[in-house]
């Protein structure tokens, strides 16, 4: 079936449906499909379809994590067996190193390639941040195109003499528009140095990559991507690191946004060409080429590296793109080398696009002083020349963020803000359309006043769809409140948890987190909690002592699609089983894991 009918039969069953969904909105009106079903990772969390159900997906937790021990000295095993003995009574499905002999001949179990590579990714007590060890991005972008699914290979590379790949990238697919253009954005893979010897005579080899996050495309599915490339420096200076750039959004004519530096900050570049203690210093040199030591610089300074702004851009199958600056909420004073950045996630036909931007507090300054306080990121339109101010008034509120809009000119986000003497985020609308001066944020009903809430995208039937918390206190204060995806309707403003809204026997199966995306047919992108085989860091199934498969909770990337009315009563026990399944083992951990890689999905920063 050709995508333009497929296009046609979906945006007819959408229209055919919307009465009943407002009529009744506690049956089952959604039909759940598990994209996101994988064999070779752990994960999967969705980002945007079209309206033919393309799915773009997310993925983490690789087995069989291509780790390249020959590059490990005796110290490194050494650290490693005694990284797991302190740590794996309070790890679940892992014990102490078991075969330390393998380990060193590079041939572990499973349960010891685990240590490794957590101990490659340990930020805090492992080797996360220095740049003399393997890199683990393991970050992977899926598309599932006319319901085959795939992985969507950007830069990533084979080790040399292998065909492992290194997973050392994080790469994205934000979506795919209904014409196929694939985008997103993606990082250059970490490749071993050549052997560098030291004043002392010592080796060295450092993993390094071009650059960072960068926006790509492509119109034939991943066959050939185009990459989006940083605005030149304003100050003709030396992109250390590479720079970088985001593709978030593209709308149906190839206009898209996002964001990219366009200046290094004053601290970074002291730290790279200061010739005391920075990187151009001799005395460093000798033991650390200037390549490494900008690198090293990137991965373990709390200093941010470049100013960005957001930028829109006509794509062209060639290639050719320059991206266009969409500018500032306000503008600096002339000595202020804070961070004031921009940037657009969302664009629709019209080329209006939102996001957030630095601004001041007190929105009514226009001279700012060297030092006037700002650095709070609030919600922002980008059009006709202009980065217009959503928020309004900026008294008992703090950040924002506008996430989507559609061609009407409605953008979507949330906003932290004031409510009963307690400070919550919560989800609005507001309509960009009217003169500036008019724009009011408009604040739904949602799960109850002290519900943080998020929308995060729009169609152009007025469905918005996001997430919020369910729960109205902790059990534990190191586990966020739990959440459900919900779906409001602007012009019924009827809002629901979408686990309402799927039939009896799929409540036992799936928890439904968060929303990221609603087609104009209606379909949904969300990301469940389900239960699945236990897997060892090699993929195999984990038994208990008895031989049977044992079960954990993972998030899935799910597409729920339209149906008729089903006017199924559940039973109490399916009623209840969102609340059963979200007090199960590692729902706390699964919360923080969906939650951190939200963050890593909408800016990958």
């Amino acid at each position: 079936m050709s995508k333009i009918v497929k296009n046609i039969i979906a945006l007819s069953v959408s229209s055919a449906l919307s009465i009943s969904f407002i009529q009744n909105v506690n049956a089952a009106t959604y039909k759940i499909t598990n994209t996101g079903a994988a064999s070779n990772l752990k994960y999967t969390y969705a980002q945007h379809q079209n309206t033919s159900g393309d799915m773009a997906i997310s993925g983490t937790n690789l087995y069989n994590l291509p780790v390249q021990f020959q590059y490990l000295n005796d110290d490194d095993f050494i650290e490693i067996r005694n990284y797991a003995f302190v740590r794996y009574t309070s790890v679940r499905a892992l014990n102490d190193i078991e075969d330390f002999t393998a380990l060193i001949a590079g041939d572990p179990t499973a349960n010891d390639l685990a240590w490794v590579v957590r101990w490659l990714q340990d930020t805090s007590s492992g080797k996360g941040l220095n740049i003399e060890y393997q890199k683990v991005g393991d970050t992977l972008a899926i598309t599932t195109i006319d319901d085959v699914t795939a992985d969507f290979n950007l830069w990533d590379e084979n080790f040399s003499g292998t065909d492992d790949l290194t997973r050392s990238t994080v790469d994205i697919v934000s979506g795919i528009t209904d014409g196929g253009i694939s985008y997103g954005t993606a990082t250059a893979p970490y490749l071993p140095s050549d052997i560098f010897i030291d004043e002392d005579g010592g080796e060295h080899t450092f993993w390094l990559r071009d650059h960072g996050i960068r926006g790509f495309y492509s119109y034939d599915q991943g066959a050939q991507v185009h990459s989006v490339e940083p605005f030149p420096l304003e100050s003709n200076g030396t992109y250390y690191g590479g720079g970088e750039s985001a593709v978030i959004d593209v709308n149906e004519s190839g206009i898209a946004v996002g964001f990219s530096s366009y200046k290094l900050t004053q601290g970074y570049k002291e730290l790279i060409e200061n010739e005391t203690g920075g990187c151009a210093d001799p005395d460093i040199l000798i033991n650390l080429p200037f390549d490494a030591c900008v690198a090293q610089t990137q991965l373990s300074s709390s200093v941010a590296a470049f100013h960005t702004m957001a930028f829109k851009a006509t794509l062209d199958p060639n290639g050719n793109v320059v991206p266009v600056k969409l500018g500032l909420l306000v503008e600096p004073h002339v000595d202020d080398e804070r961070a004031h950045s921009s940037y657009a996630l969302a664009v629709n036909a019209n080329g209006v696009a939102v996001g957030y931007a630095s601004g001041w507090i007190d929105e009514t300054v226009t001279s700012p002083s060297a030092d006037q306080s700002s650095l709070y990121q609030y919600a922002v339109v980008y059009k006709n020349g202009e980065v217009i101010d959503l928020t309004g008034d900026h008294a008992d509120k703090g950040g924002s963020r506008a996430y989507d809009i559609n061609d009407a000119g409605i953008a979507v986000g949330h906003i932290t803000t004031m409510i009963e003497g307690k400070v919550v985020q919560k989800f609005f609308h507001v309509d960009t359309t009217v003169p500036t001066e008019n724009i009011a944020l408009v604040y739904p009903a949602d799960f109850f006043s002290g519900s943080d809430s998020t929308a995060r995208a729009i169609n152009n039937n007025g469905l918005i769809v996001g997430e919020g918390e369910i729960e109205t206190h902790n059990e534990s204060t190191q586990n966020p409140r739990r959440t459900a995806a919900f779906v409001y309707d602007i012009n019924s403003e009827i809002f629901s948890n979408l686990n309402d809204l799927i039939p009896c026997s799929d409540r036992l199966t799936y928890d439904i987190l968060e929303a990221r995306g609603i087609n104009d047919a209606g379909m949904i992108s969300a990301t469940a909690i389900v239960k699945a085989p236990l897997r060892d860091a090699k993929g195999d199934p984990m038994l208990d002592e008895a031989d049977v498969a044992l079960t954990e909770d993972v998030v899935r990337a799910i597409s729920l699609e339209p149906m008729a009315d089903d006017g199924e009563i559940c039973t109490a026990e399916e009623e209840g089983a969102v609340i059963r399944q979200g007090a199960g083992f590692g729902f706390g951990s699964l919360f923080a894991l969906i939650s951190l890689f939200g963050l890593r999905r909408q800016l990958m920063k």
